[in-house]
């Protein structure tokens, strides 16, 4: 059989590597992966749930659904799967506090839970089939991701997790690895087109994409049953020659046996956020947390910073954002924010933080600059970035930061993810519920249905 025959498509492959993605075959590393994954998303979730426009969202999602049947987490309501996941995934980017993976596919686990949660609902999944369509759709995510390379001005959110979203639910569906070809087709020919622009410029539609690829994740399994066809090599099509400037399917399958199996999975090998913010800030975030808090730096002590950092950093150096979504894409006021505040949580880049004179005036003195050496995926010993700060009494402090904390390559302790969910979903649940939650999660893949985690990620009417 050669390599050109349509059984050795990377997309059969692919479509193989997913529908062999068993419970029993998962290793130790991967089912923890998984379920520390989920219980970051859900966090990130329940957070996002309480701004008022994805509160709004959640409640027309109820209301033009017939069939409720899946939760609107950190809500009373339950809606039609399609929409749940709309407005679950809307709301989980919102604060950008979701997990993502430096390898491909940019943030795989907000684009492919929240369908695969509305879906495991739905039809009344036990905790191991719900971990292994996960780990399956999240697989393809970032294999596709990894394998394109945009142009300048698309932002990822939306794209390929549409398909890894379809991946997830038609395995959730029994569908065979044909079907989960046609699938990956169909969704990606829904991949929506998106610019940065929204990010930069804090209009709030942007939180939709990651939320439509859920809901297109979802349709693409309806399309199918419906008898819906599908071009025939849709991310070469798509990725290769529209959104992107080139698509390389062997990148695709890399690492992939010639079984069409996989030794490490993509959920083990992702990044956890713990500034909440786009991850473009965050190695040099890392760098001004040491001087903060190992050099007791302190904003009234400043004459100005300069951050070196990976070229798209001068993309994001706007001081004085328009909102908090602006602000999680601006290095000046994220830098400015750390040094005043001490902390880059959801708080620092609240309104009130933002419109501290403290803060604005010291993000006028911060300049960006992009050196062509630097990357997100530099190893050790390779800085991503690099903050050097001048102090008003002459001395030059600098700091280097390469894999950022909470990348799996860097990682922070369990109980840290923990404090990190139970700080996000302390508004949304009272701390009975939020440690129920913990302790189900921890033990996902006992659970004899979903439903038994769903009915706690929701709220008193």
């Amino acid at each position: 059989m050669n390599a050109q025959s349509p059984d050795r498509h990377y997309l059969s492959r692919l479509a193989r590597l997913a529908v062999g993605t068993r419970f029993d075959g998962l290793s130790a590393a991967t089912v923890a992966a998984a379920r520390a994954v989920t219980l970051d998303t859900l966090g990130a979730v329940l957070a996002g749930g309480r701004l008022a426009e994805n509160a709004r969202l959640a409640g027309l999602a109820t209301e033009r659904s017939g069939s409720r049947a899946a939760t609107l987490v950190g809500h009373a309501g339950k809606a039609e799967p399609m929409l749940a996941a709309l407005a679950n995934g809307t709301a989980g980017v919102s604060l950008e506090m979701d997990e993502g993976n430096r390898w491909g596919g940019g943030h795989p686990a907000i684009h492919v839970l929240p369908a695969t949660l509305a879906v495991a609902e739905e039809l009344g999944v036990g905790g191991r089939r719900f971990i292994e369509a996960l780990v399956a759709g999240y697989e393809v995510t970032s294999r596709l991701g990894g394998a394109a390379q945009l142009r300048p001005n698309v932002h990822s959110h939306g794209t390929w997790g549409t398909a890894g979203a379809a991946v997830a639910v038609a395995r959730l569906r029994d569908h065979d690895a044909a079907a989960i070809r046609t699938v990956i087709n169909l969704a990606t020919s829904m991949s929506p087109a998106n610019s940065w622009a929204p990010c930069f410029e804090g209009a709030t539609v942007r939180n939709l994409y990651p939320g439509r690829s859920n809901l297109q994740g979802i349709l693409a399994t309806h399309l199918l049953a419906c008898g819906y066809t599908a071009v025939h090599d849709a991310p070469s099509d798509l990725y290769g020659t529209i959104l992107g400037e080139r698509f390389d399917p062997d990148a695709v399958m890399e690492g992939v046996s010639a079984e069409d199996r996989v030794a490490v999975y993509r959920i083990e090998r992702n990044y956890f956020k713990f500034h909440a913010c786009c991850l473009y800030n965050h190695p040099a975030l890392d760098a001004v947390h040491s001087l903060v808090h190992a050099d007791g730096l302190a904003a009234q002590d400043v004459e100005r910073i300069r951050v070196t950092s990976m070229p798209f950093v001068t993309r994001m150096a706007d001081p004085s954002p328009a909102n908090m979504l602006a602000a999680k894409f601006s290095i000046p006021y994220a830098v400015a924010a750390a040094v005043v505040t001490g902390v880059t949580d959801v708080s620092a880049f609240s309104d009130a933080v933002r419109e501290d004179p403290r803060v604005r005036q010291l993000a006028a003195r911060v300049e960006v600059s992009g050196d062509d050496a630097m990357s997100l995926r530099s190893g050790p010993g390779r800085p991503a970035a690099r903050v050097s700060v001048m102090l008003r009494d002459g001395r030059l402090l600098t700091r280097e930061a390469a894999i950022v904390h909470g990348d799996t390559a860097n990682p922070r302790p369990r109980h840290e993810l923990e404090a990190k969910f139970r700080a996000l979903a302390s508004e949304a649940l009272d701390a009975g519920r939020v440690n129920e939650v913990v302790d189900m999660v921890a033990r996902l893949e006992q659970l004899e249905d979903v439903r038994t985690l769903t009915a706690l990620l929701r709220t008193a009417p």
